[in-house]
Order: structure tokens, then C-alpha cells, then sequence
């Protein structure tokens, strides 16, 4: 993912080895799987509440030079002509409606060394919410009230520390680099925080993975390195399944040129234990950003599921799935399978093309792939995953939204899904964009995203729409907002957000957290975030 910066990260002066590869068998040349062993392990010495940052002072200016790459796929930056043919151009009649909890401003960009986009991501466990931004990350204590909903987010003393505070003492990239691509993960079924930046200011390449010792996102961390020598490893997108961490990458060949993208999984029983931990990855040219089903509540997908994965090209939905065999230490993606009755243009053509009053600076729809989540959940009668994208309607951008669910007789990680329902939620001009999506234990949906329009004088802000489990199917409305900004992004800074997160309260199966970015006012490198917390009336 691009990373504009407005100061520069401090030189790298440490270097780690290779690491040691062996070869398993997958379904085909291509998809042949790599076994990759951590370049370095260890359990952190001393807890996260008594880390703090050195004092490291910013270096010059980098010129303008940004991580990214390059795009996995060419893009365009104007939108297609004619209307989405799911479009809804007034919101929709929906049963449900959302209770509001608590909401609090999140991590913002820090003031001595500025980047773009914040890449907001967090999760909430039954005590704590912790939220990760480009460079820095917070942990919130969550207050409840006697009924156990969330009543306050309380920011832990001693937080918001610079990401690679958690890797202090550990030696190699992911100590000395501060690079971001974060992401948060809960793991409900071992209670244990997950983490994840990349380090690759320079190489080798590498991926920094921490999982908690215990369910106190503060205390120690059994910490892991996983190097890509000269390959890129760019736009992690982590999840919880049930026999590891899921985790894919748009890997680029000498940190310059597209080579594929790497669907991994972590050994995520070591993990737990500070136990060495393999990831076993394959590579596939056949398309780029992947999102790994992320699983919510307790129920397990059947057993021996392969993992569910998704990605898109410029007018299809592509079902994929991941199989490891830890004994055998293989692994096997499946795919792509072109999911039915599903079309759309991107929104913008992939790129830039969303309008902002008191500017003509466009910005990013990353309409190019999906936003992450791709949120999974087992109702035990069947099995549905719910995830969005924007698409191009009308001279706007619009959110596709999707159920889908397994075919009858099969399962997710056995076969390709079906779509249950799938609606594009533009109920008027505005843009719409950069949303994620999540499932309550009820079937109720909400989608949380950003708006701007010239046109309508609206700045970038952020709102969230839903449905109750027994609405029409397609229907998505009750159109909210969250926060309305402040200020437009000024020139020469397209990218926005990169991604934002909802995730679902594992204590009730009900209440949802959103985070994404917004702008005080006006300006460049200026942003920060909001975390937002609702309960649909459908789900108790």
C-alpha cells in the first residue's frame, strides 16, 4: 500500500539472513508452496506497558518517494459511464435500527513524522480495543455498563506508541524500521492479540508478526520476523480461521515490479506458545489483494475447512481457497472460480476520481480491490461471509455490498459460494467509498465508509448504513452519520484511508466498532480517526 511521507524514517542500518525455504507440494506449478521459517523469534522481555519510545529524531525529507510499489493492476481515474444496475437511489425501507454506544477520537498522524494514508485498522476483545494507524497504535480500555454494553473507550496511560515499540529489543528490521501496513487481530478462541507491520524502509523485506502472551493487549509478546529477501511484501491483510493466522501479500519482484500476490498461513499453534512458527505461502499471477476470511463469534467453520478467499478484477468477483497440511507442511489455493451473477465497473476505474469541496484535489477509491474485512461467520444452518468494494454509478461512486453463502450440500472451504443477496448502496450523488463490512450473530449487516462531494459541499466524512436479518434482500439504508469532517485533503495527496475496520464485540455477537480517518480541517498530512461503536435493534 502507498505511503506518502512528509519527513523520512530513520536509515536502517541492520540487516537479518535469508530465510530457509523448503518446497511442498501444491496444485500446480505455479501454485507450489513455500515453507518459510522466521528469521528470528523470541518472547518479549519485558511487558508493552513498559516499553517506550528512544527519542529516535526523524531523518530528511524523502523527496516525496512513498512505499507502495506500484499498483498490482493498472487503473484509470475517471468513472465509467451509465448506472450500477443494483443501485438503490433512495435508501431503502429497513426494519432495524441502530442504538449508538460510545465513539471517542482515535489515533491521529504524529505531528514529528507525518505520513499518508493512516491505513486504520483495530479490533475489539472483551476488555480492550486496541487500534493501529500508520506509525502508531493505542490501547483503549472498554468500560461496560451493568447490561455489559460498551458505555466508554478509556486510552490506556502511556499510549499511543510508535509501532515498532512492541518489536523493542528484538533485533533486526522490525525493531530499527517503523514502516506500518498494520493490522489488528483478536483471536476470540485463545484470547490473544495479534499484530502485524512490514519492514521494508529497505532490504530484506520483511514481515514483523507479535501475538500476546495473554488476553492483556499490554503484557509480552511472542515476536517473529519472516524475511522476502528482495521481494516486496506489500498490503498484508491478516485473519483468524481455525488451524492458523491467514495472511496475504502483493508481492513485488526487487521491491519494483508486480510478481503476484502470496496467500500465506501462520503456524498460529506455535505461535501461542513462542514455539518456532512456519508460513506457508503460495504464489499466484492470477490476481492481487486477496482478503482471508476472517471468522466472528465461536462457532468454528466445519471441520477441515480450507480458508475462504476473495479478490476482484475490473468486473468480477473470484472465490478462491487456501488448504495447509501443517503435518506435511504443504499447502494448496484453489481458484479462481468467477462467482455468479456478479458484475459492476470499478469505481473510478480503479483510481482517483473522488471530488472534495474548496480544492480540486481528487482522491484514491482504491476501487481496484476489495476493503478489508472479508467477515465470516458460521450460523450452524449455514455459513455466510459478507464483504464491499466501491463501484462506479452514475458519475459517483457507490458501495457493492455482498452475502454470500455456501452452496447447498457444500461447505466455504469445500466449494465456491453463492450469492445470497447484493445490493449498491448510492442513494444520491455523493460519493461513497473506502467502506468495511461486517455480519452480527443475527444476520444483520452494517457497513461503515467514507463520503465526500464537490458538488454537495460535503468534506470527507464518515457514516454507516445497515439491515436487519429479515429485511428485503438487497436492501441497505438507515443512511447515519458518524462524524461529519472538518476539512478537504489539499494538493498533491490522492491516497485516502487505504482501509478502514468494523469488527464485531465477541462478548455479545451484537454490538460493532468502526475506525476509519477523517480531517479536522483543511490540509495535508493532518488526519486522524474516529472509533464508533452501534448495536442494531434486531440483534440482543
Amino acid at each position: 500500500m502507498r505511503k506518502a511521507f512528509a519527513l523520512l524514517t530513520t536509515l536502517v542500518l541492520c540487516t537479518l539472513l535469508l530465510p530457509a525455504v523448503v518446497f511442498g507440494q501444491g496444485n500446480s506449478a505455479e501454485n507450489r508452496a513455500e515453507v518459510m521459517h522466521p528469521t528470528h523469534f523470541d518472547t518479549s522481555s519485558r511487558p508493552l506497558r513498559e516499553m517506550f519510545e528512544r527519542g529516535e529524531k526523524p531523518g530528511p525529507a524523502r523527496g516525496g518517494r512513498d512505499f507502495e510499489p506500484g499498483r498490482p493492476q493498472a487503473v484509470g481515474n475517471t468513472n465509467p459511464a451509465g448506472v450500477d444496475p443494483l443501485v438503490q437511489r433512495n435508501n431503502a425501507s429497513i426494519s432495524a435500527y441502530a442504538q449508538p454506544k460510545a465513539g471517542t477520537t482515535g489515533v491521529g498522524v504524529d505531528p514529528n513524522y507525518r505520513v499518508s494514508p493512516p491505513d486504520t485498522t483495530g479490533d475489539l476483545g472483551p476488555n480492550h480495543y486496541v487500534q493501529w494507524v500508520n506509525l502508531r497504535y493505542a490501547v483503549y480500555d472498554v468500560v461496560r455498563d451493568a447490561a455489559g454494553q460498551i458505555s466508554t473507550f478509556q486510552l490506556r496511560a502511556g499510549f499511543p506508541k510508535n509501532g515498532n515499540v512492541i518489536w523493542q529489543g528484538f533485533g533486526g528490521r522490525c525493531e530499527t524500521d517503523n514502516d506500518g501496513d498494520p493490522i489488528v487481530q483478536y483471536d476470540q478462541f485463545n484470547d490473544r492479540w495479534v499484530v502485524t507491520q512490514f519492514a521494508v524502509t529497505s532490504t530484506p523485506y520483511t514481515q514483523c508478526v507479535a501475538v500476546s502472551k495473554t488476553g492483556d493487549p499490554t503484557g509480552e509478546y511472542h515476536r517473529y520476523a519472516y524475511s522476502f529477501g528482495r521481494d516486496f511484501n506489500d498490503f498484508p491483510k491478516m485473519s483468524v480461521w481455525s488451524d492458523g493466522y491467514y495472511i496475504t501479500y502483493n508481492m513485488f519482484r526487487g521491491g519494483r515490479t508486480f510478481s503476484g500476490a502470496n496467500v500465506c498461513a501462520l503456524e498460529r499453534d506455535k505461535m501461542l506458545t513462542g514455539a518456532p512458527a512456519r508460513q506457508i505461502c503460495v504464489l499466484t499471477t492470477a490476481s492481487h489483494s486477496f482478503l482471508p476470511a476472517d471468522i466472528e463469534g465461536m462457532n468454528l467453520p466445519p471441520a477441515g475447512s480450507a480458508n475462504p478467499l476473495l479478490s476482484i478484477n475490473t468486473t468480477s468477483l473470484l472465490a478462491w481457497r487456501y488448504k495447509v497440511d501443517w503435518t506435511a507442511g504443504t499447502g494448496a489455493l484453489t481458484g479462481p472460480t468467477t462467482v455468479p451473477g456478479v458484475s459492476f465497473s470499478r469505481a473510478c476505474g480503479g483510481g482517483a476520481c473522488i471530488t472534495q469541496p474548496n480544492t480540486t484535489q481528487l482522491l484514491d477509491s482504491l476501487g481496484d480491490r476489495l476493503n478489508y474485512r472479508l467477515s465470516y461467520r458460521n450460523f450452524l444452518t449455514h455459513e455466510a461471509m459478507v464483504v464491499t468494494h466501491p463501484v462506479a454509478t452514475g458519475g459517483t461512486s457507490g458501495l457493492r455490498w455482498y452475502e454470500l453463502r455456501n452452496a447447498v450440500g457444500a461447505t466455504l472451504g469445500g466449494a465456491a459460494p453463492v450469492v445470497h443477496q447484493q445490493g449498491t448502496f448510492s442513494p444520491d450523488s455523493t460519493y461513497r467509498w473506502m467502506g468495511s463490512a461486517a455480519i452480527d450473530k443475527t444476520g444483520g449487516i452494517a457497513i461503515g465508509y467514507n463520503v465526500s462531494s464537490k458538488a454537495n459541499n460535503i468534506v470527507p466524512g464518515i457514516r454507516y448504513a445497515y439491515r436487519g436479518p429479515a429485511d428485503a434482500l438487497g436492501a441497505l439504508g438507515n443512511e447515519t452519520n458518524i462524524l461529519v469532517g472538518g476539512g478537504s485533503q489539499l494538493t498533491n495527496l490522492a491516497r485516502w484511508g487505504d482501509y478502514s475496520t468494523v469488527s464485531v464485540d465477541p462478548t455479545d455477537g451484537c454490538t460493532m466498532v468502526y475506525t476509519t480517518e477523517y480531517l479536522p480541517n483543511n490540509g495535508t498530512y493532518n488526519w486522524t480517526t474516529y472509533i464508533y461503536s452501534f448495536k442494531l435493534s434486531t440483534c440482543q
